[in-house]
């Protein structure tokens, strides 16, 4: 391949990128989810709450280095992708466990899609359907926190 042709590639395979720094709280997203955790992110910051988000970018090879950070230095940590119960958030799960990084302060959720059929529909209808949209992840982020009504409050303008 002629040099001008060679690119260097953009992802180093198994590693992640913080693609906006917060506090106390951090969204790893894995696949397209990640778009619907930055939106997550604007909704939550409307409130006063500034939240990291990750992009892990891949699920094998975990980035261990960054979710160990992230694990570390935040409060919250909720897994996010459109796949099923036993995906990337679970390997996230084992790697916490495995690390005692579960024995500490640190809450862990995961988002995924339910483990019942969804019908046919428009991906947005789907993605509503599934609890995997921006207000569902905003919310579950309000209710880890004990802020119930603030969750109440961003479903009520939807």
């Amino acid at each position: 391949m002629p040099k001008s042709l060679a690119r260097k590639p953009d992802a180093c395979v198994g590693k992640g990128r913080i693609l906006r720094e917060g506090e106390r709280i951090a969204l790893l997203g894995y696949g397209s989810a990640v778009r619907s955790c930055l939106d997550a992110a604007s909704l939550v910051e409307k409130h006063g709450l500034k939240l990291t988000v990750a992009d892990a970018r891949f699920c094998k090879p975990l980035d261990q280095a960054l979710i160990r950070s992230l694990a570390n230095s935040h409060d919250v940590l909720i897994t996010v992708e459109e796949g099923s119960i036993g995906g990337f958030g679970s390997h996230v799960a084992q790697f916490l466990a495995l690390n005692g990084l579960l024995d500490g302060t640190v809450k862990w959720r995961p988002l995924v899609l339910p483990d019942y059929y969804i019908d046919h529909g428009s991906p947005n209808n789907q993605m509503e359907a599934a609890g995997l949209t921006p207000s569902h992840i905003a919310a579950t982020v309000f209710n880890i926190l004990g802020q119930t009504r603030d969750a109440l409050v961003l479903f009520s303008t939807m």
